[in-house]
């Protein structure tokens, strides 16, 4: 049995609860009935203006690149002696076994309590093979996931023998690309040779996208032997200074009693921008200097069973959610900077409670992954 990092568990639990931060705080400026971020989204005040920026932006966005390093953190570079297809099959038995369980209850349990029609449910399931149900959409991360999966042990030969400069030169360019959704929206959309006929594979696509945490992973945990005090320093600076833009960024946009279309009123919130690459490398340094050789074990508990509790827990926000905001996000039970976090917290809980109750049964690693 390997030996746990008591770090990576903290990492694994608040970022599991900042999932659910996010995912609360789309209740307060969702257009969508169903109360989850669509196309179009609506401020209703400057109450929730400021909180979900705060929350939303500022303190949770670092949420799904802090899975990412986690992931590569522990995988990368791959044991010795282990080929491509045994990594394929020690990775994906974990991951999708559960995926595709969770896939298919959020395709035909809702119907239960009425929260969708059969006409949707019998939709969402012809779409299965290409894209998630539509009361699912926080599993849109499991495809990048598994794309990550499937290119770690062609970039694992390199990053072994790759030196520290190596590295430093493919992590500037990442940083670059991580202004094109910047460019895209606000320069051209045809951008370093996208375009109709090449929608896709600009320039830069290789050396984009989640690939780069990848490699900051790897970068951080071989050559960065900077000592605590200088991490926590620059650990904290970067988080502060990423966080501010992010919240910053909607809080600017987003002008109460306005119907903005949602990509553009979240411009700076997509996960592979400079700012939040900034705060999650911050948050990163700063859980590396956790001198803990064992995390408390409940910390270890929830962390154990933080994959089965990401996979369940729209289940539980999207029936909670509604007592607080009451169908009116001016007025929600009770007052907003409260009420994200509520929503959060007891969605985590109940989260918790459904994954180790499943953990419980045989066979329950086909289940949620533990």
């Amino acid at each position: 049995m390997e030996k746990r990092i008591a770090f990576i568990d903290y990492i694994r639990v608040i970022a599991c609860f900042l999932v659910m931060l996010v995912h609360a705080s789309e209740n307060f400026y969702s257009a969508s009935a169903s109360g989850l971020a669509g196309n179009a989204s609506m401020l209703v005040n400057e109450a929730n203006r400021f909180w979900v920026a705060f929350y939303d932006g500022g303190i949770a966005r670092i949420c799904v690149p802090l899975f990412m390093i986690v992931s590569a953190f522990l995988l990368v570079p791959m044991k010795k002696g282990v080929s491509m297809a045994e990594f394929y099959k020690k990775r994906f038995t974990r991951i999708l076994p559960p995926m595709i369980f969770f896939l298919l209850l959020y395709t035909f349990l809702p119907l239960l309590w009425g929260q969708m029609s059969w006409e949707q449910s019998w939709t969402d399931f012809k779409m299965l093979p290409f894209t998630f149900p539509s009361m699912a959409g926080h599993l849109w991360f499991m495809y990048p996931l598994i794309s990550l999966y499937l290119i770690i042990p062609i970039v694992s030969p390199w990053l072994e023998k790759a030196s520290a400069k190596d590295e430093r030169i493919f992590l500037y360019i990442f940083a670059l690309t991580t202004f094109a959704p910047f460019f895209t929206r606000f320069v051209s959309a045809d951008l370093w040779g996208m375009c109709f006929w090449n929608p896709y594979f600009g320039m830069f696509y290789y050396c984009s996208g989640y690939l780069g945490y990848l490699v900051l992973a790897h970068y951080i945990r071989v050559h960065l032997n900077w000592d605590r005090a200088k991490k926590i320093r620059i650990g904290a600076l970067c988080l502060a200074a990423g966080a501010f833009f992010t919240g910053w960024s909607f809080w600017h946009t987003g002008v109460p009693g306005k119907l903005i279309d949602t990509p553009m009123l979240e411009w700076a919130w997509e996960f592979c921008t400079p700012n939040v690459l900034c705060a999650t490398f911050g948050a990163f340094l700063l859980f590396t200097c956790i001198r803990r050789e064992e995390a408390p074990k409940a910390v270890t508990a929830i962390a154990k069973l933080s994959f089965g509790m990401y996979l369940a827990h729209m289940f539980f926000m999207s029936n909670i959610a509604p007592v607080f905001v009451t169908s009116d996000p001016a007025n929600p039970l009770v007052p907003v900077w409260l009420a994200i976090p509520c929503i959060a917290a007891l969605t985590f809980i109940c989260s918790f409670v459904t994954a180790w109750l499943l953990s419980k049964l045989p066979g329950s690693k086909w289940l949620i992954g533990a």
